[in-house]
């Protein structure tokens, strides 16, 4: 098997690690919307200076009314996963929320199974146990914390997470089989997205904000990260014989990044008990992901 995704993966699972401790100090006693769309909007500022001094602007330019619908529809499902995980992530902390978050492989592996009737062996199958065995885990751990999985922070990550799945799949099907150009892609899914939130962020206000507004320079930065993570990620995808559910266990495995420099910059507790459950999903995801 070509394992040329398997490079860029472990750049984007890096970056997208650091991406999650920003964005949780990006988010923390401040108000989402503006933090959201101002991320989004630095990362893709950033994305289409860096395509125009490097001449990739221009040939992302040429775009079919098909390609550009199916961006919008990919911007439109990734706003929703994001606008789910940054509220959740205020409210939940980081050594809970991220494991929760990489889960999206077995959620995606389940995709494929009702999508594409791909049927799961023994061993994923006792993959997708474990996992849950997991999530069973951190429900006492984050009950003992004072949440449940009713909680709204609870609720918000996994329909985040959800999303995130769905989206994980609609990224194979736009890269391999509609043969949709990786810049192009990325292009116009930057530029979709700041317009998609940026018409939420304007609904948000008509309702006004309950949590003042606070600048961090983590804002801009969580965008910056987002946009280097998701250039290896659409590389790496764009392999012909990349296989999705290896390609996102090895991105969600940011987790562990996540969850040591989260644990060391916001001092959740019970990290041993929260390490042990980790354990466990990743075995899970692990199992999952060889066939």
């Amino acid at each position: 098997m070509n394992a040329s995704w398997l490079l860029p993966i472990l750049f984007s699972a890096l970056a997208l690690g650091i991406y999650d401790v920003c964005k949780k100090s990006a988010v923390k006693d401040n108000s989402v919307m503006p933090v959201l769309f101002l991320a989004t909007l630095c990362g893709s500022l950033f994305f289409l200076t860096v395509s125009a001094l490097t001449g990739t602007a221009a040939s992302a330019l040429n775009c079919t009314c098909n390609e550009y619908l199916l961006t919008l529809l990919k911007s439109l499902i990734v706003s929703g996963s994001w606008v789910c995980v940054f509220y959740a992530m205020r409210e939940l902390p980081i050594t809970l929320a991220s494991p929760i978050r990489a889960t999206s492989p077995m959620w995606t592996a389940i995709g494929g199974l009702l999508l594409f009737h791909e049927i799961p062996n023994l061993q994923q199958g006792i993959g997708m146990l474990i996992i849950f065995a997991g999530y069973i885990c951190f429900n006492f751990i984050g009950k003992a914390e004072g949440f449940n999985w009713k909680s709204k922070g609870c609720l918000l990550i996994i329909a985040g997470t959800l999303l995130g799945a769905i989206s994980a799949l609609f990224d194979k099907y736009l890269l391999n089989v509609v043969k949709i150009d990786r810049q192009l892609l990325q292009f116009y899914f930057s530029v979709n997205l700041v317009l998609v939130l940026g018409i939420a962020f304007a609904i948000r206000n008509c309702f006004g904000q309950k949590h003042q507004f606070k600048w961090k320079w983590s804002i801009p930065l969580t965008g910056i990260l987002l946009i280097m993570a998701d250039y290896a990620y659409f590389y790496a995808l764009s392999v012909d014989d990349a296989p999705i559910s290896m390609v996102s266990l090895v991105r969600r495995c940011s987790c562990v990044v996540t969850f040591i420099v989260g644990a060391k910059f916001f001092n959740d507790s019970r990290l041993k008990s929260k390490a042990a459950a980790l354990a466990l999903l990743l075995l899970g995801v692990i199992l999952i992901a060889l066939k």
